[in-house]
């Protein structure tokens, strides 16, 4: 007999009641979630209060299992003790437990997780570093490749920074052992790459450390361009070059820069009879800041010393010093610049014959052969081009004996020129040059062609007046920013550094041109008029003059334009007026205007009172 089939209402109740118990079974679990949420609100803080008892007990077990065991004993003597105290106080223990309570809820509350590892930008940018590295720090045969193409760049980068801008600020990497890290050339082509992709118009430091086979870039802050001319707290035989990084030097001196005083980092050059560097050689491009940097150090050396000023292009830079106390002469025209050196040479010979005379005889030297003379000689080759046209001696000839022996004369050299006309320079300027300064845009090779050293750093994408490099000896190379020093006599130059240099400058001696002399000229020693050498001929007076008496200029020079055929008139008239009158210690005829002949033809030759041979 065949079944019947159900009633149509039952076959269909089966989905109804499914629908029936996920409706409920929802229901409950939202219920449950709402239970959930309202008890971890209400008990929020005794699970937080629980995460920090947690960790400050887990603290104290790490604590206790790094304590040596022979010190655990005194330890749990004193918690011991504190608990004891507490005990014993009144309300002690319950003052401890609401320590205990805030400490833990201290503890346990919710940090907000500090984001770590670089951005996906910067992720990609030492990608990039890492890959192009591979070429020139991997090599065939290394089983365990520092550097590989798609290799893990985390391994070769020990430390890293990016500034605020996302480029890179700081990045420390690691080189394979057998990378040559001792030749320049392998150096050089590493900061290359590195410079490129960190990305140009930037300072780069390579610090290199052969011991540990790491390499740290470091991006530097520009030099400060506000520190004018001012008297720098200095010890007499130093001078300051410039200024440089902080990292570089272990001293500092107040400097006023704008309207505020700091402290700023010099780059301090040192002369005298103990210095390892006694003379200095700057070169550069032409408007770099040579001529300001030899300002700068005479205005230093007028302090201490004399100095005698060697002006060869003639454009004037040093006309603020013509006539101050110490400046034994301006000399701008080739006659005028030999006569100068030649005396300078032979105050050399005898500042070196009178001190030997003095220990011979077991006295000190005398006082007029230890002050210092500077010679400051800016582009002689420009007059040697003029001496070999009228064939007559290159004046860097009479720069051999003060570069040689004016250490210990306390005589120092200080020669600047441009980097065209460098190979002009004769082998004594080279040799004896230790200290060198190389201003303005220059290659790596130029500087290291100067300086035998290759700068730590990439050249600036805008190099302002008076940056550049220094090396003093065998120290390293130093970045140099020249404090500002122009011509106050210059129009363009702005009031608040024509003030500065304007304070600097000792008082006049000697006036202008044209006016008698209103006061005696003082500064070195006495000068024999007869020693002096012009033309080829030996000039001699019937008796040594004592330079320490001042010279009437006016008389001098009527004196020499008397006899313009002889030279011995023109140097016997000096002796007379330097007998007339009282007490100096300047060359003779070192400011004076003296008139000449030449072919016949009257002509006036600034700062020297010499014999010119009549020719024609």
């Amino acid at each position: 007999m065949a079944r019947r089939p159900l009633p149509r209402i039952l076959t269909h109740s089966a989905p109804l009641a499914r629908m029936a118990h996920s409706a409920s079974l929802a229901r409950s679990r939202e219920l449950a979630r709402s239970a959930a949420d309202s008890a971890s609100d209400v008990f929020h803080p005794l699970i937080t209060i629980g995460r920090g008892l947690r960790r400050l007990g887990a603290a104290g077990r790490g604590r206790w299992a790094e304590t040596p065991k022979e010190q655990r004993g005194p330890l749990a003597f004193f918690v011991g003790a504190c608990l004891l105290v507490v005990w014993l106080v009144p309300y002690g223990p319950l003052l401890a437990l609401i320590a205990v309570m805030g400490a833990g809820a201290w503890a346990g509350r919710e940090r907000t997780p500090v984001a770590t590892g670089p951005s996906e930008a910067e992720t990609e940018r030492l990608r990039s570093l890492y890959e192009a590295l591979v070429p020139y720090l991997s090599a065939e045969g290394d089983p365990s490749p520092l550097y590989a193409h798609g290799g893990d760049w985390e391994r070769a980068f020990v430390e890293y920074a990016f500034d605020d801008s996302g480029r890179l600020e700081r990045l420390q990497l690691k080189y394979p052992a057998y990378f040559t890290d001792g030749e320049d050339r392998s150096r050089v082509r590493i900061e290359q790459v590195l410079y490129a992709k960190a990305g140009r118009g930037r300072e780069y430091h390579f610090t290199w450390d052969e011991l540990a086979n790491q390499l740290t870039l470091t991006v530097l802050d520009a030099l400060p361009t506000d520190i004018a001319a001012q008297r720098f707290v200095t010890s007499p035989g130093e001078t300051v070059l410039g200024f440089t990084d902080p990292d570089s030097v272990q001293r500092t001196l107040p400097v006023t820069g704008g309207e505020e005083t700091r402290d700023a980092p010099p780059v301090v050059w040192r002369t005298g009879q103990r210095s390892t560097e006694p003379h200095l050689l700057v070169l550069g491009q032409p408007g770099t800041g040579a001529t300001t940097l030899l300002r700068s150090i005479a205005l230093q050396a007028l302090q201490h010393g004399d100095v005698l000023v060697i002006d060869g292009s003639g454009t004037g830079e040093y006309g603020c010093l013509t006539g101050r106390r110490g400046v034994l002469g301006v000399e701008s025209g080739l006659a005028g610049a030999l006569a100068t050196l030649e005396w300078a040479s032979h105050e050399t010979e005898r500042r070196l014959i009178e001190g030997n005379r003095a220990r011979q005889a077991g006295g000190a030297a005398p006082d007029d052969t230890r002050r210092p003379l500077w010679i400051i000689a800016d582009r002689p080759t420009a007059l040697a081009h003029i001496a070999v046209a009228e064939g007559r001696d290159d004046p860097q000839r009479w720069l051999q004996v003060p570069l040689r022996h004016g250490r210990a004369a306390h005589v120092t050299v200080v020669v600047a020129d441009q980097f065209e006309t460098a190979e002009l320079l004769s082998d004594p300027v080279r040799a004896h040059t230790k200290a060198r300064v190389v201003l303005g845009p220059a290659t790596a090779e130029e500087v290291r062609a100067v300086l035998g050293a290759p700068p730590h750093t990439t050249p600036p994408a805008q190099v302002p007046p008076g940056r550049g490099y220094a090396r003093l000896g065998s120290a390293p190379v130093l970045r140099l920013q020249v404090p500002a020093t122009p011509d106050p006599l210059d129009d363009a130059t702005g009031q608040a550094h024509r003030e500065a240099v304007t304070a600097l400058l000792p008082e006049r001696t000697v006036p202008a041109d044209g006016a008698g002399p209103t006061e005696p000229v003082t500064g070195g020693a006495p000068v024999d008029v007869g020693k002096t050498v012009t033309s080829g001929k030996t000039v001699t007076s019937g008796k040594p003059v004592d330079a320490r008496k001042p010279v009437d200029v006016r008389k001098s020079a009527r004196a020499a334009g008397a006899e313009p055929d002889d030279g011995p008139p023109a140097a016997d008239a000096a002796p007379d007026a330097a007998e007339e009158t009282g007490p100096a210690a300047e060359p003779v005829g070192a400011s004076a205007r003296v008139r000449t002949d030449k072919g016949g033809e009257p002509r006036v030759v600034n700062g020297s009172v010499e014999a010119v041979r009549a020719e024609g």
